[in-house]
């Protein structure tokens, strides 16, 4: 493997200064000087003169522009842990190998997903919202009132690293902890979460209080939520997702909130990235936040940290400590 000295790496996104820094220490690194995303003309010829590229979310490295990238690129080493916006399958065919930062983000998001239901449950979006007017009209009995948190039904769709930290954090608010996952959980896990784990996520849904989405995007994903099983939540009942956008129907979500077939949502990812639809940013029982589950200093240095490892360690001719391999999507 050629020498850390001659490798070429470009950054797609600005990044901490500190590891900006690090970098350029270590390698022949191009930065991005904007923040604003790499348009898909500037990936393109990015990837065909880089040995590493460093990605994020906001980039989209699929089978057409991987196609295309040419000899040199050697390892795509993304800048967070999620990695749908990568083809994995197709980088690997091509020799290309494909790294990410897997649990750095796990207690950031957790306490995010906790924040918003809390948020959402206690009625905070409609008290805000009278605050930032300025037209409240003073404390009455009646006013803005939500709902307990202890002795809610949770259902943690998903529970790896970040649903696993979401039901510790749910259970010291007293809440109950139920789940469905593609795999059941140790029975040792189980009992330390005192979670219920549920082979039918549509039994599930139907007796959750609130439902937290964390379980990556992929094909089989995709609309997990759906208008049937939307349909299935109790009128009462309250959704959060801090994983990906695709992952719940969107229009469906929205249709049922402006009809109160569901009570409330806490969302910080959508279905088309930024384009979030305008009826939802209408309503009064929902909570919305613009991807920040992440967003810590801590959280982005630790990011940081981890993407200099992978390149160094491929650089001195061994395997990225954190390799994507297709068969763990």
């Amino acid at each position: 493997m050629m020498g850390a000295e001659r490798l070429s790496v470009v950054v797609t996104r600005r990044l901490p200064e500190a590891v900006e820094t690090r970098m350029s220490e270590l390698f022949d690194v191009r930065l991005r000087e904007t923040d604003d995303p790499m348009t898909r003309e500037e990936l393109l010829a990015t990837i065909r003169e880089a040995d590493v590229l460093v990605p994020t979310i906001t980039d989209t490295v699929d089978a057409g522009l991987i196609g295309q990238a040419g000899d040199k690129l050697k390892l795509i080493a993304n800048f967070g842990a999620g990695i749908d916006h990568v083809d994995v399958s197709t980088a690997r065919q091509r020799g290309i190998l494909v790294s990410n930062t897997p649990g750095v983000v796990t207690e950031d998001t957790a306490d995010m997903a906790m924040a918003l239901i809390i948020g959402v449950t206690r009625n905070m979006p409609a008290g805000a919202a009278v605050m930032k007017k300025g037209t409240w009209k003073g404390w009455n009995p009646n006013s803005f009132l939500g709902g307990r948190i202890a002795g809610r039904r949770l259902g943690i769709l998903g529970m790896g690293r970040i649903g696993q930290a979401l039901a510790r954090r749910a259970r010291a608010f007293g809440m109950q902890i139920h789940y469905h996952n593609r795999r059941r959980l140790r029975p040792e896990i189980e009992e330390e979460l005192e979670a219920t784990y549920w082979e039918s996520l549509d039994q599930m849904l139907a007796r959750m209080d609130v439902v937290s989405v964390n379980c990556p995007h992929t094909p089989s994903t995709f609309h997990l939520l759906n208008a049937r099983r939307l349909k299935l939540l109790k009128p009462s009942a309250v959704v959060v997702n801090t994983s990906r956008g695709e992952v719940i129907d969107e229009n469906a979500l929205t249709r049922m909130l402006r009809a109160g077939e569901v009570a409330g949502a806490g969302l910080d990812v959508f279905e088309k990235t930024m384009d979030v639809n305008p009826r939802l940013r209408e309503l009064p029982n929902v909570l919305l936040t613009p991807h920040m589950g992440s967003a810590t200093h801590e959280g982005r240095m630790e990011m940081g940290e981890k993407v200099i490892i992978n390149i160094k360690t491929f650089a001195d001719g061994h395997r990225p400590p954190d390799l994507v391999v297709p068969s763990m999507l």
